[in-house]
């Protein structure tokens, strides 16, 4: 019996070893990035938003509005089930051959969740391009709905500028970035991210790294400004290493907004006054839990901030591609439309892949019904 007990144990402790160093493996894959150091860190450290070794939001932004772990809420999330989180059906998506397009006719195209294609000012942007099929370590614990993949590094041309808010899996995902890497021509992210694209093989000289209300003039009448976002950065356990944002894209003509994820916070008055107005804005309207209230907005805060901003015209984010909260899939479509109802702004709700040109009277139907 002691014999057997012996090998049982010698068989659990070889298990045990196994799976450590295969975790171990899997970590270093380059997915998982490293984290700022050298120059880079220093930099950093000078940031006024860096303090106590981390990133901080303008006004105090807990990441759950109960006193309770990530691990608790995500024991919470496994235990409970919500109703209707996924679409039954295909998403109805419509597949826009993107070099096609003629490159000085200033065009958005949302490509699911919070990745965009932009042409303006004749140049070609990305925004937080994720292709893959699932958003998460292993990515099959949070496939996109079925119909919301039709778009590859293949199908983009040439990059002129790639944009990227922040590093959670859903806004930056390695294999798309990795397969852009040949038709990228410059980079724009938030301090700290550019350790990532090193790793990744791309030349530092073409990654520009900045702090919120920090601008980049790009020549030819674009300008591209960092603006603040209530958020958090980390793609594991380590938390606020590296910045967030949000970006604001400003010509003689037009001013664009994209929020990237944010709570709402007197940040959205604030980049209204500094700007005065904007043409069209991207906020986030998805993902939204009484948990975790200050990190996402709900649909009634984005149509709250569009006003504060003074925007013209918003489209909803952060929705449409993937389920990361426990409310319906489509929830975030009828609530910021009732919410829209009698304001200034024009809400504009196209498919995925359908172009939308600011200078058209453009109408977009329900197609999440």
């Amino acid at each position: 019996m002691g014999k057997r007990i012996k090998k049982m144990v010698y068989w659990l402790v070889g298990l045990v070893v196994v799976l450590v160093v295969a975790a171990f493996a899997y970590l270093q894959h380059p997915k998982f990035g490293h984290l700022p150091e050298g120059k880079r860190l220093a930099q950093i450290e000078q940031s006024p938003n860096y303090r106590d070794g981390e990133f901080q939001n303008l006004i105090d932004t807990p990441m759950f509005t109960e006193d309770k772990s990530f691990m608790q809420v995500l024991f919470e999330n496994l235990r409970s089930s919500g109703e209707r989180l996924r679409p039954l059906d295909n998403i109805p998506a419509v597949k826009t051959d993107l070099r096609a397009l003629d490159p000085n006719e200033d065009t958005i195209v949302w490509l699911g969740h919070s990745s965009f294609y932009i042409q303006l000012a004749g140049r070609r942007i990305l925004i937080d391009p994720v292709f893959s099929e699932g958003a998460a370590p292993i990515g099959i614990f949070n496939q996109a709905y079925a119909g919301t993949s039709d778009y590859t590094a293949e199908d983009m041309p040439p990059i002129d500028l790639l944009l990227i808010t922040h590093d959670h899996w859903d806004h930056l995902d390695y294999p798309s970035i990795d397969s852009l890497k040949p038709k990228v021509a410059e980079v724009i992210a938030p301090l700290g991210i550019g350790a990532y694209f090193e790793q990744w093989g791309y030349n530092n000289e073409f990654v520009h790294e900045g702090d919120w209300y920090q601008s980049f003039e790009l020549g030819e009448g674009l300008r591209v400004h960092l603006i603040p976002a209530r958020h958090y950065s980390g793609r594991m356990l380590t938390r606020r290493k590296i910045l967030w944002t949000g970006f604001v894209l400003e010509t003689p003509e037009q001013r664009w907004l994209f929020s990237g994820d944010s709570g709402y916070g007197p940040h959205f008055a604030e980049i209204g006054e500094r700007f005065g107005s904007f043409d069209f804005a991207t906020l986030d309207s998805g993902q939204y839990d009484p948990r975790w209230a200050y990190i996402h907005m709900n649909p009634e805060e984005a149509a709250q901030a569009a006003e504060d901003l003074r925007a013209k015209a918003v489209l909803p984010a952060h929705v449409g591609r993937f389920t990361l909260a426990k409310h319906a899939w489509d929830e975030p479509f009828q609530r910021f439309e009732a919410a829209s109802e009698g304001k200034d702004f024009r809400l504009l709700t196209p498919m995925i892949g359908e172009p939308i040109r600011l200078s058209a009277d453009q109408q977009f139907g329900h197609w999440w019904e």
